[in-house]
């Protein structure tokens, strides 16, 4: 392939994105194949770093990618590929790219484009599919993956001419990055791989019918500065949408200058740094009491970069009840989706809140202040600790504490998941990588493993269950392969902590199918303690051996920070496993469908 790219970081509208490679990639004169032209499309949007697993109907891909100056990363399953993507997106805002094959291959990323979907990553998803002839006929390994994925990528191509490929390719990586982030799928059959021709690359794209970069306007905004002016207990609902846009300076800046209280959604963690005095943390269904009781009696919600999802307003027609609320984001879609709001304004959420600073005056709520701090005081996240037992929340602390809150953090899905968000404090953005919307199980271990490549220097934790860790286990084969040194912290209880905790709550403790550990070790810690190291199952540090990735466990609390650190400073990956009780519960919770009223605390 001609030229050698160059890869770079741009702001665009806030927002990372790969930069194009400098003009001395030439457009080329001789023909290439459509592999080839793929690839070189590719490179030419600044990517070096993809994620694939190959078939038959990729691996003329992957023998272009062979020819190129890109790093293919080679996960242990499809599953795996899309969300190291995921991680890699997140981690950066950059567009995360992976490749796979035709079938199985193809319907193996639909988890994961479902999630991108849900939580605005932005994603090129390229499948290799059957020849064009073979497109209907139920051929080998043949799958309808357009149809399949088309309510849940952003958009999706069935590439059916060479001469395209350039041209799609542009916008696919336009679409994925621009406006509400997604995921995009390019599906290129094989003879379509294999044909040749001479290509042109485009340098801008043009579609007439997409306009993602929306703002608000003078009107409108003084609108909003004019009701925080006559607001008396104001407060922020910060989602992922101030992440995606790069617009976390921008809110920090509003908040201290009007001296609002802001309360971050999961996705929305460290938009706002989560040790400042007006940070109330996360709200929702498991955060803390003070945010909920702000967003309960407040007069004016201001709605930035969210969805108003079930797990953050519970019974909706009782969220914010007695507030105006005003909602900004650049999707549409959700203006009045789940929650009328008085003021709704689309726009990108970073351009308006530079604006506001402008039209906005420091406020007097010393009152609204007084009374959310003594909630704060009341209800704060805490846990018992215990003499020997090592709790969930007693080992997030302690590696919080660690690391002075400066790792990546990736999880899985479920209680550790929860209490990650509680007790891991986030100053910064995009150090937090989590499946919010969709609760993807299996997420954590190959997030974290793209988020290390994205950025080689950070220290990168997976803190997962012993759950959502089984889901893609095979991907500490990728950890030992590419030498990525991910950390994994295991918080292993033998069962599946969140369903258990609903069964006790609602089910009256009647276990249906949620102890995951041996069947002839069932039983033998009904009281609260850990399952003794020798009767774990499955062993996952004998597991990591056979990986090759350096393991251990641990069973007593005097163990816990000494191996903690023993995993922080350990040179490549490493896995701690560590034995926690499954009766321990997440706290504060809003049971699903209910109110402020209903929170449980203990």
């Amino acid at each position: 392939m001609a030229g050698k790219t160059q890869t770079a970081t741009t702001e665009d509208n806030g927002r990372a994105e790969q930069r194009s490679a400098p003009p001395t990639l030439e457009q080329p004169t001789t023909p290439m194949n459509g592999a080839d032209i793929l690839i070189h499309a590719i490179v030419r949007e600044g990517v070096d770093v993809l994620f694939g697993y190959p078939g038959g109907a990729s691996m003329e891909i992957h023998q272009a990618i062979t020819r190129s100056h890109l790093r293919c990363v080679l996960c242990r399953h499809e599953q795996g590929e899309i969300f190291a993507a995921e991680g890699y997106a997140k981690a950066t805002g950059r567009v995360g790219v992976c490749v796979a094959t035709s079938g199985p291959g193809a319907t193996n990323l639909v988890t994961g484009l479902a999630d991108a979907k849900m939580d605005s990553v932005p994603l090129v998803a390229v499948t290799g599919q059957v020849p064009s002839a073979n497109i209907g006929r139920d051929a080998f390994q043949e799958t309808p993956i357009i149809e399949i994925t088309r309510q849940i990528t952003k958009h999706n191509y069935l590439v059916e001419h060479i001469e395209d490929i350039p041209r799609i390719v542009k916008e696919a990586f336009y679409i994925a990055n621009s406006g509400r982030p997604g995921p995009v799928l390019i599906d290129i059959p094989k003879d379509v791989q294999q044909s040749t021709a001479i290509p042109h690359f485009p340098d801008h794209v043009s579609i007439p019918s997409y306009t993602p970069n929306a703002h608000a306007s003078r009107d409108e905004l003084a609108k909003v500065a004019e009701m925080i002016k006559t607001a008396n207990r104001p407060i922020i609902y910060a989602g992922g949408g101030i992440v995606t846009s790069g617009g976390s300076q921008a809110l920090r800046e509003f908040a201290v200058k009007t001296n609002i209280p802001v309360a971050q959604t999961l996705m929305g963690l460290g938009a706002f740094p989560e040790t400042h005095d007006l940070s109330l943390q996360m709200l929702g269904m498991h955060g803390s009491v003070y945010a909920n009781y702000a967003v309960n009696h407040a007069d004016l919600l201001l709605a930035f970069g969210v969805r108003f999802d079930d797990r953050v307003t519970g019974k909706l027609e009782e969220f914010c009840k007695h507030g105006r609320i005003v909602h900004i984001d650049v999707d549409p879609s959700e203006l009045n989706k789940n929650k009328e709001a008085h003021v709704p304004i689309e726009s990108d959420i970073k351009y308006a809140l530079e604006e506001l600073l402008g039209l906005v005056e420091p406020g007097d709520y010393e009152a609204w202040h007084a009374n959310i701090d003594a909630q704060r005081k009341r209800h704060p996240f805490s846990y018992q600790k215990m003499k020997d037992v090592i709790l969930q929340q007693d080992a997030i602390d302690t590696l919080y504490r660690l690391t002075e809150g400066k790792a990546v953090i990736s999880t899985g899905v479920g209680q550790h998941q929860m209490w990650a968000a509680q007790f891991y404090q986030f100053d910064e953005p995009r150090n937090w990588l989590t499946s919010g919307g969709l609760g993807a199980m299996g997420f954590g271990l190959p997030a974290a493993l793209g988020a290390q490549l994205a950025r080689p220097d950070a220290l990168v934790i997976d803190i997962d269950g012993d759950g959502s860790f089984a889901m893609n286990v095979q991907e500490l084969a990728t950890l030992h392969a590419e030498q990525i040194p991910v950390k994994v912290l295991i918080l292993n209880n033998q069962h599946l902590g969140m369903v258990v905790q609903w069964e006790d709550r609602f089910y009256e403790g009647n276990r249906g199918h949620t102890y995951i550990g041996d069947p002839e070790a069932s039983g033998a810690t009904d009281d609260m303690q850990a399952t003794p190291g020798h009767l774990i199952f499955p062993d996952y540090v004998k597991v990591a051996e056979g990986f090759k990735v350096p393991a251990e466990r641990i069973e007593h609390r005097k163990d816990l920070e000494p191996a903690l650190t023993r995993m922080i400073e350990s040179k490549g990956p490493y896995l701690l496993d560590i034995s926690v009780p499954y009766q321990e519960h997440v706290l504060p919770m809003i049971p699903s469908g209910h109110t402020f009223a209903d929170i449980i605390t203990e």
